[in-house]
């Protein structure tokens, strides 16, 4: 059984991204397993609203007390908001992860394929489990 929580409404990338489609919009964020290996997150760099971001490049960056790491966008297409409460209050990240989103991208035409490249919670489960920690 996980020590981290699983959101079963999103599909995870081995990267530890998390994407949920909300009316056709692709909502980016870190699982909750990502949050807690980091510890402490204090800072967001976030893209432009406008930005490209292409699936499985890096499109922000989180930094906590322990490492700073890059996070990828799950899927492609243009940044049309980015979650500007993580500035001030970065270690949202920590206590709500699924609520604490990062940008949201308008998909291009790739989505599904892209889609169907990411795990669902059980897959994402497993993917942690086997991982050498």
């Amino acid at each position: 059984m996980a020590s981290y929580k699983l959101d079963k409404s999103v599909k995870y990338a081995k990267s530890h991204e998390w994407v949920r489609l909300e009316d056709g919009i692709a909502v980016v964020g870190i699982s909750d397993y990502a949050q807690d290996s980091l510890s402490d997150v204090v800072y967001v760099d976030l893209p432009e609203v406008g930005d490209s971001v292409t699936a499985s490049q890096q499109a922000a960056t989180v930094e906590s007390v322990k490492a700073a790491e890059d996070v990828n966008a799950p899927v492609s297409g243009e940044v049309i908001e980015v979650n500007a409460a993580l500035e001030d209050t970065p270690e949202i990240v920590n206590d709500r992860p699924y609520a604490a989103w990062f940008f949201k991208v308008k998909p291009t035409a790739t989505l599904d394929a892209e889609l169907a490249t990411l795990m669902n919670a059980e897959e994402y489960d497993d993917y942690v489990d086997n991982l050498d920690v």
